[in-house]
């Protein structure tokens, strides 16, 4: 498995992500578990996560996973791990497994401990996407209800076409898992199942500090393997994981 670090300049496009769908107000320590989903629609019924993803405290060490700080990740065959890294702050945003013509993107939220986020960024995800003219689908798997999201975009020759994504949530004790499947993992569960294989693999370090909830977790490069390449993140072939702008194009039949 190949390690590759690349570094992101600020996005050009917005990113629905769970600290930017929704303004999340100053919290202090003593009032984190409180301060969000007190206005959450109902609950999705409790998905089991007894094939993952994992808390730390549900496993005895690494098990080969890779340590990105607060996420472990494993691998699959032909994977390549792919870190997205902030230019200006030199941070981890996003971790990224990539498979053949499909993309995984990893990210790790605090969550508060009395409820999940999954119910409230979904509904938040889908008002995002139709705002700017795109199509949402919710879909029942092993992990819970997925997004599935198409936003149109002009094509080479004018027409519409329309970029595929598949988002994915899984809530654990006071944290969320974000995964977003790109490329032909987003329309063919064959390709999409190495991928989800990943993700089922993650073991999430939540710590014990206070966090407000939607508070990204904080990824650190692996200290034990060293980057196989850096790249530029303009001139590299690393797929686009913004599932707004790239990924499978399918053309509208008008």
């Amino acid at each position: 498995m190949s390690i590759f670090r690349r570094k992101k300049a600020a996005p050009e496009t917005d990113e629905v992500a769970p600290e930017e769908v929704e303004e999340t107000p100053e919290v202090s320590a003593d009032d984190e578990d409180d301060a969000a989903g007190d206005d959450v629609a109902a609950e999705d019924p409790e998905v089991s996560r007894a094939d993952g993803p994992f808390d730390v405290t549900e496993v005895e060490g690494r098990d080969g996973r890779i340590d990105l700080g607060a996420m472990w990740v494993g691998g699959v065959q032909g994977m390549e791990l792919r870190l997205e890294v902030d230019k200006q702050t030199q941070q981890v945003s996003a971790v990224t497994a990539v498979v053949g013509e499909s993309a995984l993107q990893l990210q790790a939220f605090a969550a508060p401990r009395s409820s999940g986020l999954w119910t409230d960024i979904r509904r938040e995800i889908a008002m995002a996407v139709e705002k700017q003219g795109g199509t949402v689908e919710e879909s029942a798997g092993a992990l819970g209800v997925a997004l599935q999201t198409r936003m149109p975009s002009a094509g080479p020759d004018g027409r519409t076409v329309f970029a595929p994504a598949t988002f994915v949530g899984v809530d654990g004790p006071r944290w969320f898992l974000r995964g977003v499947l790109s490329g032909r993992a987003a329309i063919d569960e064959a390709s999409a199942e190495p991928l989800l294989q990943v993700l089922r693999s993650v073991v999430v370090v939540r710590g014990v500090e206070p966090m407000a909830p939607r508070e990204m977790l904080p990824l650190q490069l692996p200290q034990d393997s060293a980057p196989a390449e850096e790249a530029t993140g303009e001139d590299d072939e690393t797929p686009d994981i913004d599932p707004f702008e790239r990924g499978p194009e399918i053309t509208e039949v008008r």
